[in-house]
């Protein structure tokens, strides 16, 4: 973390604390600089204006604001915000009773499959922050198969398809022998089912469990591809174990953050490489932070984002992550409050209780 944002954490008095929420606060809500008049008769602040102006000033030299024009008022920098998350990071959530309204509405309407309620989750986290949405699914590294199936589907392809303790469906077309018949992928569907049904991909055994009981040939033949197959569709799913999906929802509403065409456009084609936000979340995770704000990210195209984080649970114990990302100027307590009791709510629906 950029050493600036880990002196924020630094005591103010409660008058220059309280003149930072205030400004905060305000500039969320108008987006402009924020001058001395409209401050000072702030809940909590109420002095005068001059006074206000000479705290704005000590708040400025210490980077906590800062003036984008001569004789403009004040708008907070990354300091100032992390100064102000920290602050009310350990608030409870509190969303409106429209908006738990619809969180509760959301929940209540079957989402079928995992893929398809983590989708979903990124339009309700949109909607109620007016930012982006984002949910990486779990790892399936502590799935085992509930159930699985290999379907004949043309010459030479067959299609593998699993139902993961999470409920996650994982779907595999895998290249066979173009000689394969519909016998043999049954054969080898059975065999697959007493092979990894209830244990991990990355435990299930390798060697046959069926061997020949009779010396005919076509007998044989038939258990080595049988086997061989198997052996194919275990590798399939064990080559996947530790990737993550990610799903976003809300970007267009990003747009109205940034005036710079070229920086949504590169703000837009991060969240594109899934790889790079998952690796993202995971960094910001381990840092023991749910929010990464500025430069914090460490990636220079979100400079200017906030991303804030909270984990959710499956059955099973695995975790993923929802989150939202918007401008630095987003509204905090919405967006933690949102993401907290989202990430509730699902675990209650996808986890064991």
């Amino acid at each position: 973390m950029p050493k600036d944002l880990l002196d924020s954490k630094q005591q103010l008095d409660h008058r220059k604390a309280a003149i930072l929420e205030a400004i905060i606060r305000e500039y969320i809500s108008t987006a402009q600089p924020v001058g001395s008049g409209s401050i000072s008769e702030a809940p909590g602040v109420e002095v005068s204006s001059a006074t206000v102006r000479n705290e704005m000033a000590a708040l400025e030299n210490d980077d906590y604001l800062c003036q984008p024009h001569t004789s403009a008022g004040r708008v907070p920098t990354p300091k100032g915000y992390r100064y102000f998350v920290d602050k009310i990071r350990g608030m409870a959530p509190n969303l409106d009773t429209a908006d738990r309204r619809q969180v509760s509405d959301f929940f209540s309407v079957a989402h079928n499959e995992l893929s398809t309620m983590l989708n979903h989750t990124t339009g309700l986290l949109s909607d109620l922050t007016d930012w982006a949405g984002l949910v990486v699914s779990p790892s399936p590294v502590n799935d085992t198969v509930r159930s699985v199936q290999l379907v004949d589907i043309a010459p030479g392809r067959v299609l593998l398809v699993a139902v993961m303790s999470s409920g996650a469906v994982e779907n595999r077309a895998l290249e066979v022998d173009p000689t394969t018949t519909s016998e043999e992928v049954d054969a080898a569907s059975q065999e697959l089912t007493a092979r990894i049904v209830g244990r991990s991909p990355t435990t299930a055994t390798t060697t046959a469990t069926t061997t020949p009981t009779t010396t005919d040939d076509s007998d044989a033949t038939l258990t080595v591809k049988t086997s061989t197959l198997a052996d194919t569709a275990i590798r399939a799913l064990s080559n996947n174990i530790d990737h993550h999906e990610v799903f976003v929802g809300g970007t267009a509403k990003l747009a109205a953050a940034f005036g710079a065409a070229e920086q949504l456009r590169e703000v837009l084609n991060v969240l594109e490489q899934q790889l790079v936000v998952v690796s993202l979340i995971r960094e910001v995770i381990d840092r023991g932070n749910r929010v990464a704000i500025g430069a914090e990210s460490g990636i220079g195209s979100l400079s200017e984002c906030s991303l804030v984080l909270a984990p959710y649970e499956v059955s099973g114990g695995a975790t993923g992550t929802i989150g939202i990302l918007g401008p630095t100027r987003m509204d905090y307590p919405q967006a933690l409050s949102a993401v907290a009791v989202v990430s509730e709510r699902l675990s209650s629906v996808l986890g064991d209780g």
